[in-house]
């Protein structure tokens, strides 16, 4: 069925945002879409605004790195490297801590992160039979650091979504030393690139293409304002939701995409939180899964890593007494408030973002942005 056709624009509504959605929802202009983040396009998840690049490198410090590996006809997948901060994370750790919405995975490292409450590497995500392969080369990468030549152990975390059922030949494991390296020795600040790149080249998500998705939140809490940011793998199904609005089953994708599949959720923050309190901000990241229309099925791993990058909770190997200060439980609900919106909008752009991809098995088409936005704006949720 054809969506019924916009009603007239009111006369006031005459702003370059207006104008630029009216080009979008355009016939004319349907097949000449360029993809676009939620936020360009008037969707915007909550009230709080997002740091200047409205990534999770908005928390000061933290860079991200993408390898995106495409060979013949059949591989489709990548390397996402998300480093906490400038220096050696071994040798200056940050209090960490993982949250499991669904356990249907692969995510190395779990048990030591949450027994010690820090993160020694930087975090990868990639392709499920990759995880190992893509272990062995962050060891090897973190062991001729400066300063590493006495280490002998050392716990790579590294998550996955399983990126194998049309777009990737996984089973030819396809990630390889050279490719970790450059998503890792190629993470910089500032604006994240986003969709069919790095880990989010082969996924899929609500039976569209999915992919890396980012976005972040300034939070007045206490005496200051902290920044909030998140990044996620999507892979995962269900009934989409955006801003609420029942967009799968209007596009007629009820039921299409399975329920299981996956998301790796990564959290940074600037505000100095223990990893107690690093855990409860990671369980709050799943109510912005939700909004979107996950169930965390019987076979979705769903998972949040969250960490903080405030130098006053920073740990060094060695140290006999830690003394930090930071913030009290009656200060988090507005962080609790931020993660939720930056996953939600963090997932929107994923799918915005993302293009086509073909392979040997198939392919997976970009999310109709065009007619996303006519459903929307039906139900009056676009904003200018």
């Amino acid at each position: 069925m054809m969506p019924a056709p916009l009603p007239d624009p009111p006369r006031h509504a005459k702003s370059l945002g207006v104008i630029l959605l009216i080009c979008l929802l355009s016939p004319s202009s349907a097949g000449a879409q360029h993809p676009a983040r939620a936020r360009e396009l008037g969707i915007i998840p909550g009230t709080l605004a997002p740091g200047p690049a409205n990534a999770i490198t908005d928390v000061a410090g933290v860079r991200v790195g993408h390898a995106t590996v495409r060979l013949g006809d059949s591989v489709r997948t990548g390397v996402t490297a998300i480093l906490p901060h400038g220096g050696n994370p071994y040798l200056e750790r940050v209090p960490a801590a993982i949250h499991v919405g669904n356990g249907f995975g692969k995510l190395l490292g779990v048990t030591q992160v949450a027994e010690l409450g820090e993160l020694e590497t930087p975090i990868l995500l990639t392709c499920t039979l990759c995880v190992w392969k893509a272990a062995d080369a962050l060891v090897a990468w973190m062991l001729v650091q400066p300063g590493m030549a006495e280490v002998r152990s050392i716990n790579p975390v590294v998550g996955e979504t399983n990126d194998g059922y049309v777009l990737n030949a996984i089973r030819s494991r396809p990630v390889t030393e050279r490719h970790v390296r450059a998503a890792l020795e190629g993470a910089v600040s500032g604006p994240v690139a986003e969709g069919s790149v790095g880990a989010g080249t082969g996924t899929v998500a609500f039976g569209w293409k999915g992919g890396i998705g980012t976005s972040s939140r300034r939070v007045a809490t206490g005496d200051s304002t902290w920044t909030v940011g998140v990044l996620v793998q999507s892979n995962f199904g269900g009934d989409l939701l955006v801003l609420g609005v029942p967009v799968g089953r209007t596009l007629g994708r009820q039921g299409v995409q399975r329920a299981e599949g996956s998301i790796m959720i990564v959290v940074a923050t600037d505000a100095p939180l223990s990893d107690r309190n690093l855990r409860r901000l990671a369980a709050r990241a799943i109510v912005g899964l939700g909004r979107t229309g996950s169930v965390l099925g019987n076979g979705s791993g769903d998972y949040v890593i969250a960490f903080s990058t405030h130098p006053g909770v920073r740990r060094r190997p060695g140290t006999v007494r830690l003394t930090t200060s930071e913030l009290g439980n009656d200060e988090m609900t507005g962080l609790f408030q931020g993660v939720a919106d930056a996953t939600e909008e963090a997932i929107y752009n994923s799918l915005f973002t993302a293009t086509t991809v073909t392979a040997k098995s198939g392919s997976v088409e970009a999310i109709p942005v065009a007619e996303v936005l006519r459903i929307l704006d039906r139900h009056g949720r676009l904003k200018r």
